[in-house]
């Protein structure tokens, strides 16, 4: 049974959450603050997380970067009030799955868990290639690391995903539907198509210069990586 944790502080938001959850064939487990959170994430074992952005003792985004330091494989979902689109581009930032504003329809969270568990569910399964290098550029998927010559740079969880993608799938166009699909959701319809190109245009600026270049827009259908790996 998938054990999901709910961290949130209304208790009657909670309540209803875990009920649902129960209903639904999972095992919720509360949590109304961050240290309680962060006791039950070392000490017990979680399929998936949903979180809260406003917490009594911390934020949720902060709460989320240590998720996914220490295990980067568990889904975050975040659910908040918070529908600015910094903060959803934030949330995204931190590796969260998904973004979730209140208030929000209980089946289509239920199936946006859904989709965020069989997706993490795939690529455990999947054979994983965690390095990709031409010789000057260089990216560990493993360890989450990066280096542009002699240059580290800095690349947030939800870059990773996104170059792991378009690097497994060099040289052939990946459109943008394929990419939202398999960075944030499977509807691809919960996510404004506006947060892949500001993140795209991101990542182009902190992996590429004047005579390296990696990602080609293909007009009208999408990306590909045009990098040659040794």
């Amino acid at each position: 049974m998938e054990r999901i944790l709910v961290v949130e502080d209304d208790l009657a938001l909670s309540t209803g959450l875990c009920f649902e959850l129960d209903n639904a064939g999972y095992l919720s487990v509360a949590a109304y603050n961050c240290a309680k959170a962060r006791y039950l994430l070392e000490h017990e074992s979680f399929s998936l997380v949903l979180l809260d952005v406003n917490l009594p003792d911390g934020n949720g985004f902060d709460l989320c970067r240590e998720i996914k330091a220490a295990r980067p494989e568990l889904p975050v979902i975040f659910l908040t009030a918070n529908d600015l689109e910094t903060d959803v581009l934030n949330g995204f930032d931190m590796g969260a799955e998904d973004y979730v504003t209140k208030p929000f329809h209980m089946q289509i969270l239920l199936r946006r868990v859904e989709v965020a568990l069989r997706r993490s569910s795939g690529q455990a399964a999947a054979p994983q290639t965690d390095r990709w290098t031409d010789g000057w550029l260089t990216l560990d998927f493993s360890a989450l690391s990066a280096l542009r010559g002699q240059e580290k740079l800095a690349i947030t969880p939800n870059e990773y995903k996104l170059l792991k993608t378009l690097t497994e799938h060099a040289g052939q166009i990946l459109t943008r539907q394929q990419l939202l699909e398999r960075l944030w959701d499977s509807a691809g319809n919960f996510i404004d198509d506006h947060t892949l190109t500001v993140t795209m245009n991101r990542l182009r600026s902190k992996i590429e210069d004047g005579g390296h270049s990696y990602i080609k827009t293909v007009r009208g259908m999408g990306y590909i990586w045009t990098g040659g790996r040794l």
